[in-house]
């Protein structure tokens, strides 16, 4: 006999019907996960990724919902994007929560551009306990630039390939400078907000200032360029790096992985890590850690 089983959901969202798998263990803790897509992509993820999640999750006694929001896989609804999904992420809570109702809290996964869409939602929903976020999308060109400069240019020094084809003039030298000088310009601008509208890297950092639970963050290694930028503007940005090295922030870097985190060593040790945190954050919540970044191979 399983010790959890599985079973397709329906519920509504503004009209439209949305569809998810919750994965359900026979004895739930009190806090369950909430699995959002990143990007155009379905309910079971890149490589199976959030279905072999969830799995893992049930197997520690936490209950799962992924789903596909409005416009995604079978959900119907017009095509959105990740700033315009918070009704989404509310209605797969309150479906998750009637579900199972021993749930005293929710923690909302999210990789890319969902984990993005976690951070601008969290602190408007009191049942969010928790955000665990995978290499948050973010835009700014200063962040960018300050990234390529710090990782992609130094590296390149180092590699065999470049200089070889340097040597058979197979590299427009004229056109990497010009690149390299956009990016030094860059990485000093600063932007005029005057007038201008919020765009959804600052709204990232109003909602995850304003949210009073604790967060795990997860980056692949600083190769990814999403995780470079992030981790930039975490090390440079002031407002950025007072919640990095703040008490309810747990930081971990895994060193090797892509992206998407797709062999099965580096999606079972960020599995292992979210079991972890789940355990030792959200049902301790008055004992708020200290940031613990580290490097794992």
């Amino acid at each position: 006999m399983s010790a959890w089983h599985e079973q397709p959901v329906l519920f509504e969202c503004e009209g439209d019907r949305l569809v998810g798998i919750a994965t359900l263990p026979n004895e739930p803790i009190q806090y369950g996960v909430l699995i959002v897509v990143g990007g155009p992509q379905y309910r079971s993820g890149s490589h199976r990724q959030f279905t072999l999640l969830a799995r893992q999750l049930a197997d520690h006694g936490i209950a799962s919902l992924r789903f596909d929001y409005r416009g995604m896989g079978d959900s119907e609804g017009a095509m959105r994007n990740f700033e315009s999904i918070d009704a989404d992420i509310r209605a797969a809570i309150d479906t998750l929560m009637t579900t199972v109702p021993a749930l005293k809290g929710v923690a909302i996964w999210g990789l890319c551009d969902a984990a993005s869409a976690a951070m601008i939602y969290a602190h408007t929903d009191p049942r969010v306990s928790g955000l665990v976020l995978l290499n948050p999308w973010v835009h700014s060109q200063a962040a960018e630039a300050q990234a390529r400069l710090q990782r992609y240019y130094p590296s390149r020094l180092f590699n065999y390939d470049f200089w070889l084809k340097l040597a058979k003039f197979e590299v427009n030298v004229s056109t990497a400078c010009l690149e390299l000088s956009r990016f030094l310009l860059q990485r000093k601008a600063r932007p005029d907000k005057h007038g201008a509208q919020k765009d959804f890297t600052e709204r990232m950092l109003d909602g995850i200032t304003q949210f009073k639970g604790e967060s795990l963050i997860i980056l692949s290694d600083l190769e990814d360029l999403t995780a470079q930028i992030f981790n930039s503007l975490m090390v440079n940005a002031p407002k950025w790096r007072e919640l990095y090295q703040g008490p309810c922030a747990t930081c971990m870097t895994l060193n090797g992985a892509n992206h998407t985190f797709s062999s099965d060593i580096w999606r079972n040790q960020v599995g292992s890590w979210t079991i972890t945190w789940i355990t030792d954050h959200l049902a301790t919540p008055d004992q708020c850690r200290t940031c613990d970044h580290q490097d794992h191979a």
